[in-house]
This record gives C-alpha cells, sequence and structure tokens, in this order.
C-alpha cells in the first residue's frame, strides 16, 4: 500500500475510531469517498478491502459499505427473575465459603439452593509484536495435569482488577505488560459458583526480571497464536481464563492473519 493509500486508510479509520461514523452508520458511496479523498476507485476499493478485513467496515450491496457493530441482538421481554428469601453460611475460609440460598424459581416450590463463592480474579493474555501470546507451563495438582495458561491471581480487597492483571503478570512471568484494557467480566460456572473473572489483554511488555512469586510460576514462554488452535485440539491449556481470552484474541484477528 502506498503513501497516498496508507494516508487515505487512516482518514477513514480515524473517523471510525473518533466517532464521526458509529457502530452501523453507511459510509458515503465510493464515488463521494473517491472525490473528498482525492484518490482513484481502484485504489480506494484496496483501502475498503483492508478496512472491511481488519473488521472496522462491512460491504453490502455493490460497492456500498457500513461501520461494523450496529446490528444488535434483541433482548427478550421480562420474565420473571428466581426470588431469593435469604441465605446461610455452612462453611467458610480465606479461600472458599459456601452458602445455602433460600430460593424460589417462578411457578418451582421453593428450595435451599448450594453456592459456593470464591474470590474475584483477573486474568492477562500480553501479545508481542509477533503475534505470540506470554504463557506459563505449569503443573494443576486438581486435574493432576500439566498444561498452558496465561498469568493471573486474586484481586485483593479494594484493589482495581486492572492493576491485580499487571501486578500479577510481572510476578508470575517477569515481564511487566504495556498497558492493559479491559475485554470482558465473566463467571466461570454460573449455576453454582460465585468467582468474577476479568480478562485483559495487552499488546507488549517490558522484561523486569524474574519471577517472584515461587508458587504461581512455572515455565515461560513467549507461545505463537497460531499454535493455539492445535494446543486447544491437544487439551493444553488449562482453565477457563486462558481459553476466553485466547478465544477472544483469535477471533479478533484480521481475517488476513489467519
Amino acid at each position: 500500500m502506498g503513501p497516498k493509500t496508507q494516508r487515505v486508510y487512516e482518514t477513514i479509520r480515524s473517523w471510525i475510531e473518533s466517532g464521526r461514523y458509529g457502530p452501523g452508520d453507511k459510509l458515503p458511496s465510493e464515488r463521494a469517498l473517491s472525490a473528498e479523498l482525492e484518490i482513484g476507485r481502484t485504489a480506494l476499493r484496496q483501502v475498503m478491502a483492508r478496512l472491511a478485513n481488519e473488521r472496522f467496515i462491512k460491504a453490502y450491496d455493490r460497492s456500498a459499505y457500513r461501520v461494523a457493530g450496529g446490528e444488535g441482538v434483541p433482548t427478550p421481554p421480562d420474565l420473571d427473575s428466581w426470588q431469593i428469601h435469604g441465605s446461610r453460611r455452612i462453611y467458610e475460609n480465606r479461600w472458599v465459603n459456601l452458602d445455602l440460598v433460600d430460593v424460589e424459581p417462578p411457578g418451582v416450590e421453593r428450595f435451599e439452593h448450594h453456592v459456593v463463592r470464591l474470590h474475584h480474579v483477573a486474568i492477562t493474555a500480553v501479545v508481542d509484536d509477533q503475534e505470540r501470546v506470554l504463557m506459563l507451563w505449569r503443573y494443576r495438582f486438581v486435574p493432576d495435569q500439566w498444561g498452558w495458561e496465561l498469568p493471573g491471581g486474586i484481586v485483593d480487597a479494594g484493589e482495581d482488577a486492572a492493576v491485580t492483571a499487571t501486578r500479577e503478570t510481572e510476578e508470575e512471568t517477569g515481564w511487566r505488560p504495556t498497558k492493559v484494557e479491559h475485554v470482558v467480566t465473566y463467571q466461570p460456572m454460573i449455576g453454582m459458583v460465585d468467582s468474577p473473572h476479568e480478562i485483559f489483554v495487552s499488546r507488549g511488555a517490558t522484561k523486569v526480571g524474574e519471577p517472584t512469586d515461587a508458587e504461581e510460576a512455572g515455565h515461560v514462554a513467549w507461545i505463537p497464536l497460531d499454535e493455539i488452535p492445535r494446543l486447544m485440539g491437544e487439551g493444553k491449556l488449562l482453565g477457563s481464563g486462558t481459553l476466553v481470552a485466547l478465544l477472544h484474541l483469535l477471533s479478533s484477528r484480521p481475517t488476513a492473519a489467519r
């Protein structure tokens, strides 16, 4: 892509990132863009193809484009929630609590439901400029298994999860993330376990030393993203947080990178 087409690419991308054109908005026609940006239609189509490949825009009809997103998923009409009549704790320690919660689903007789309450967790996927992700080869005694996982750990009381994501990555790997960005918060076993997991991504990191967390540290390596599907198929990826973060990275890659 030459200097002129690169400039046009950066201009249209800036329109989208600045909010001039929001998700779902229709972009000007090729004729209008060609005149405004002083670029030929053939070169413009190269720019639009790149933007579409990188998921900034979507093509529709003939030579027409919209900003990606904005389609939306309709929310189902209001449904009745379960009623919670009370809760009592039957086991407690610093790592895990077990409650019996008095619940009443719609149309069902009330009963006591077990709820395991664990800690709030932050997990980080650090990706370098070679499309490799920072991972740990570790042994987990519960499933009696070795495998790859992302750095992460418990969010301390009063601590911002982004701070935890950075701190845990540095302690476990010796690499300090450049800047962590929140991707999603989810519950890994939402039917019975309360343990919010927050996923962060960082583009780049700086080597600051050796791992300092002896219990959590493992063999540290930069794993190519292209190898992740194979490792997944071989059952060598440990933990839902690792899987959620890596699937996000894979799904958000430009089509040409796959």
